[in-house]
């Protein structure tokens, strides 16, 4: 099959959901199919290379840089290059990992080439929209449109049965399949490890993570003030911060403002997979308290190294983990944070052997449940226009 997965951000200056395209790229071209990575190009000149463009093919288009955010709007009518080449590609299906304006690109070759459309709901948008503008009614309006998108799509698809239950309180009636996030499964060696530890200067001490967006959409608020409440009875700890957003120099200061700089490690942006490995595997636990999330493609990375999670219980991100069995659950607060920080650390080893059985699954294995998917929707597309043509 030739395919095109199609999405608003392109490596290295990614987020989860870019994660999940390049996995899916990597993953569908490993079992023989030609996948194309159809984003908008970045055009700050510090993410013009990726090396995901060294060993899979990729189409990238105009943009124009959003003021003070990290995200760049496509324009891809305009882009007549593009344009041009992307006519050139025998698509055989094309998904959308978007509603906007990619998403509608990804409608626009479909409809054209009479190929199915399969779209993946990722994101809480009426969330994104009501912090954005703090208005209900324009929330309302805008997911209103959204389920208009996916309402033209052949089939919809969540990363979890939580994710579905919301696209249809936004008033999404259609069926819709739950197609999980895989993972990388990663065999750490106490070498990694100990270049982790040297490179981020994280000493011999507990060590708790962070990776994703420096936003505080994702909670990590609680995070530095559970991590102050801790110091007050521990000092040999790092928590360290992998990524890069909006509020980074924000959550730094709030860290000096709170004392605990000197444990605190950002990183910034890494993409080198050796040094995740090391950082997941040196560290004690994973602190995602997210209550935007949906199926945090981190967790799964964590646990695919042996490090058990932290999570807010009743959360999305919390869907499939067990207090005390493969992760742990606590409330959304910054003193039962810390406490739950206090407790895992006694038997973080034994719960994350655990996360390691229970919770990662092989992006081969999502790769082939998504294919035998496509397969029957192209074959089912050919019978509906050869039913209109006879």
């Amino acid at each position: 099959m030739v395919i095109g997965l199609f999405n608003e951000s392109y490596p290295p200056h990614i987020d989860g959901v870019g994660m999940v395209v390049r996995a899916y790229v990597e993953a569908f071209t490993n079992a023989g199919h030609t996948c194309y990575y159809v984003a908008p190009r970045n055009n700050d000149k510090r993410y013009q290379h990726s090396d995901l463009e060294e060993s899979y093919p990729i189409k990238l288009y105009e943009s124009i840089q959003i003021p003070k955010e990290e995200y760049a709007v496509g324009m891809p009518a305009i882009d007549w290059k593009y344009k041009r080449d992307l006519n050139k590609i025998p698509f055989d299906i094309v998904h959308a990992h978007t509603p906007f304006l990619s998403g509608q690109e990804t409608r626009r070759i479909a409809k054209k080439r009479h190929i199915p459309l399969v779209a993946t709901l990722h994101s809480k948008y009426y969330d994104d929209f009501l912090t954005k503008t703090h208005s209900k009614l324009f929330a309302k309006l805008a997911v209103r449109v959204i389920v208009r998108f996916y309402n033209r799509c052949d089939e919809v698809w969540t990363v979890n049965e939580a994710t579905a239950e919301m696209l249809r309180g936004y008033g999404y009636k259609g069926e819709i399949v739950v197609m999980e996030n895989g993972t990388d499964l990663w065999y750490p060696t106490p070498e990694d490890e100990k270049a982790a530890e040297e490179r981020f200067g994280l000493g011999t001490g507990s060590v708790f993570l962070f990776v994703g967006q420096h936003n505080f959409k994702k909670n990590v608020k609680s995070i530095i003030e559970a991590a102050a409440l801790f110091h007050r009875t521990h000092d040999d700890f790092k928590l360290v911060f992998v990524g890069q957003g909006p509020d980074a120099e924000k959550m730094a200061a709030l860290c000096k403002e709170l004392g605990i700089q000197d444990h605190t490690v950002f990183t910034g942006h890494i993409t080198e997979r050796e040094t995740m490995k090391g950082l997941y595997a040196r560290a004690d636990l994973f602190l995602f308290p997210s209550l935007y999330d949906t199926a945090g493609l981190v967790v799964r990375e964590a646990a695919a190294a042996g490090t058990p999670s932290l999570l807010i219980e009743g959360s999305d991100a919390a869907l499939g983990i067990t207090d005390g069995d493969n992760g742990f659950l606590c409330k959304n607060m910054p003193e039962d944070i810390c406490a739950c920080m206090e407790r895992a650390l006694l038997t973080a080893k034994e719960v994350g052997a655990r996360a390691r059985q229970t919770i990662p699954i092989p992006w081969s294995r999502i790769a082939e449940k998504a294919l035998k998917r496509y397969e029957a929707l192209i074959e089912r597309k050919k019978a509906e226009e050869n039913g209109k043509h006879r």
